[in-house]
Formats: structure tokens, C-alpha cells, sequence
């Protein structure tokens, strides 16, 4: 009798279904992938220092770097003269034909000549080498808008006309443009105003390049003002602000920036204190600008190594420490002590898709696939 109760009852197509949709739950919840990131996560996860300054024609840092699972962009820095320039290039060209899938470098050129005749014919000339040689860009530097002056004693900036063709090539030829135009706000207002610890502690002690103390320099609203024109007189420029585009004190007007330069891209690069202390005061501002614009937002440093470290030396140690904390900072809900702010410091715990595009994706059209 049970048997054949068993073989021709009628089954209960709701409860079987109830249990399928319970078990299949159960492994869709076991098996996706977690939202977000944590601090463990930091060695595992591919990561580019969009903003490294690689002095060097060793591969020491690069091979510690990699330990980390870190790729380095290096922007040329003030080249100063044509020598110093031509030396610049020849190691960082160097160290990218030994690691071309890690390291990946912006090249530069001698604003200084801008007055003399056959100045845009070299310059075009010398980035057409350095672009064929492995070059992913050029970057400009703060001495254009800080320190390089006319023949009259007047101080030029970025949107001089003289840089105007080589603007246009660049825009022409899709070659990125990353700019250091002007220095951190802190730099015009007195030291008590200042909004980072670490620059009111620098320009306490370097009181020459504390541009407050000197109004005959070209003004905060002036460099920002010669960067927009350049965006306004070249919409197609693939432009990319350092520095949080040096409005690293304002993330509102930052937002308006970007708003207004659609194709504009930025790197975090020497100002996550800026933005901490944003962070502190209104948490979600900061966490959803970062949400809202990381297709283009690069992760970087400003951090740098020179022909003097080796793989011993304390500077090592202490850009893996510094890598770690901004981890905790972007990727986890972490609260940790701030030795620079003295007070206590929420992480953004930003999705991972966000962590992914500013940390990885964002950056690695600059390299060598």
C-alpha cells in the first residue's frame, strides 16, 4: 500500500520549487563575488601609481613595486635645460624598454625656449622622437605659470600663445597632455589658513616658494584661470590635472570643473590629505565625487625614487607603508589614526568597480599591452 501511495500521488510542484529557489540562493549568495574590497585584498589586486617619479636607470623599485602587484607611470619632471632634459629621457626611455608591460613614462620639453624662433619647430620635433620611442605623453610642469618670464621680466603661463601649436598637435594626434599647472591653494593663503598640515609645515620652512609672501607672482585665480583656457581654446585635448587639477581644497568646485570640461581627467596624486579633510567634515561628498567620476580619476602618488635608493634604503619602506594607508583610505570602512591631521580618519570603502577603473583601468591605455 505505501508503494503504490508513493507511485501515483500527485507531487507538490510548490514545495519542490521552494526548495530549488532555497538551494540555488544559497549558491548564488556563496559564490558571488563580494562588492567590495579589503585590507587584505591590497597585495592580490592589480594596481598603477599613475603619478611615480622614476629617477633611476635601475629596475631595484620596479621589482619591490611588483612585489606589490603595482605597474608605475613616471611624468619627466622639470627638465631645466636641454641637457637636463635629454638626460631625463634617456633613463626613463631605458628603464621602459626593460619593462614595458610595468613602467610606462610622460615625456616634456623646454618651455623655457618658448621665445626663440625655432622653438615650436624643435619642440614638436623632439615629442614626435619621444612618442615613437615610448613615450605615452607629455606633461607641463608649475614653472610655467611660477618661474619662466618673458625678456620683458613678465611671468608667462600655460596659455601663452607660444604653447598654442603645440597644444594643437597634441589635440590633433590624441597624444595625452598631464598638467601640474599652479601649486596646492595653501601656497597663496597664510600659514594659520592653510587647509593641509603637510603644506602649512612646508611653506613655514621654504618661506621662497610660499607664493603669499611674494603678490608680484602670478595669482591662484590666474593659474587656474590659464588652464581653462586652454580646455576652452582646445576641447579635444586628452587632459589630465594633476593634483586633483590643483582644486584639491574644494571637491564642489572640483565637481563644477569636471562638469564643464567633459573630457577633462584628474589624478589623486600629493592630495589625499586635501581630501581627508573634506572627507571628515562631509564623508558623502567626498566618497559619492569620487563615485560619480572615477571613469576619470587616476590613482597616483607624487612619490619618487632616484639613483641613490636601493632596495635597502628606509624610502622603500616607507612608499609601501604610505601605498597601504591610501589603500585603507579608498577600498575599506577603516578607521585609522592620521599621524599628519591628528585625528581619527574614515575609509570611503568604495565599491569595487570604482577601486577597479581608478587604481587599474583608467591608467593602462598609458602602457604597453
Amino acid at each position: 500500500m505505501y508503494t503504490k501511495y508513493i507511485a501515483h500521488r500527485r507531487p507538490n510542484i510548490f514545495g519542490l520549487l521552494f526548495i530549488f529557489l532555497c538551494i540555488t540562493s544559497s549558491y548564488s549568495c556563496c559564490d558571488e563575488p563580494t562588492e567590495y574590497y579589503t585590507a587584505a585584498d591590497y597585495k592580490s589586486t592589480p594596481k598603477i601609481d599613475a603619478h611615480f617619479h622614476y629617477k633611476s636607470d635601475n629596475t631595484c623599485f620596479l621589482d619591490f613595486a611588483q612585489n606589490d602587484n603595482f605597474k608605475l607611470l613616471s611624468p619627466d619632471p622639470d627638465p631645466g635645460s636641454i641637457n637636463i632634459l635629454n638626460n631625463n629621457s634617456a633613463i626613463t626611455n631605458k628603464i621602459y624598454h626593460k619593462r614595458p608591460k610595468q613602467f610606462s613614462y610622460f615625456t616634456t620639453f623646454c618651455a623655457a625656449d618658448f621665445e626663440k624662433p625655432d622653438f615650436t619647430k624643435k619642440t614638436i620635433s623632439h615629442i614626435e622622437k619621444e612618442i615613437s620611442s615610448g613615450a605615452a605623453g607629455v606633461k607641463i610642469w608649475k614653472n610655467i605659470g611660477m618661474s619662466i618670464q618673458d625678456k620683458n621680466g613678465n611671468y608667462i603661463l600655460p596659455d601663452h600663445p607660444a604653447f598654442d601649436t603645440i597644444y594643437n598637435y597634441l589635440e590633433r594626434n590624441n597624444i595625452p597632455l598631464m598638467a601640474h599647472i599652479g601649486e596646492p591653494r595653501d601656497c597663496w593663503l597664510p600659514v594659520e589658513k592653510m587647509e593641509a598640515p603637510n603644506n602649512a609645515n612646508y611653506y613655514k620652512h621654504h618661506p621662497q616658494y610660499h607664493m603669499f609672501l611674494h603678490p608680484e607672482m602670478p595669482s591662484y585665480e590666474k593659474q587656474i584661470s590659464a588652464r581653462n583656457n586652454i580646455l576652452k581654446k582646445h576641447p579635444g585635448l586628452h587632459f589630465i590635472g594633476a593634483h586633483l587639477a590643483s582644486e584639491e581644497w574644494n571637491i564642489e568646485k572640483l565637481e563644477k570643473t569636471m562638469n564643464e570640461f567633459p573630457r577633462m581627467k584628474i589624478d589623486l596624486s600629493g592630495r589625499i590629505l586635501n581630501l581627508q579633510v573634506q572627507s571628515i567634515k562631509n564623508y558623502d561628498k567626498v566618497r559619492n565625487f569620487i563615485i560619480n567620476y572615477a571613469d576619470r580619476i587616476l590613482y597616483g602618488t607624487d612619490y619618487g625614487v632616484n639613483m641613490k635608493d636601493s632596495t635597502k634604503n628606509d624610502q622603500y619602506k616607507w612608499i609601501k607603508e604610505q601605498w597601504e594607508k591610501d589603500w585603507l583610505y579608498y577600498a575599506t570602512d577603516s578607521v585609522f589614526e592620521s599621524s599628519d591631521l591628528n585625528c581619527a580618519v574614515k575609509g570611503l570603502h568604495l565599491p569595487k568597480k570604482v577601486i577597479d577603473k581608478i587604481y587599474y583601468n583608467n591608467a593602462i591605455l598609458y602602457f604597453n599591452q
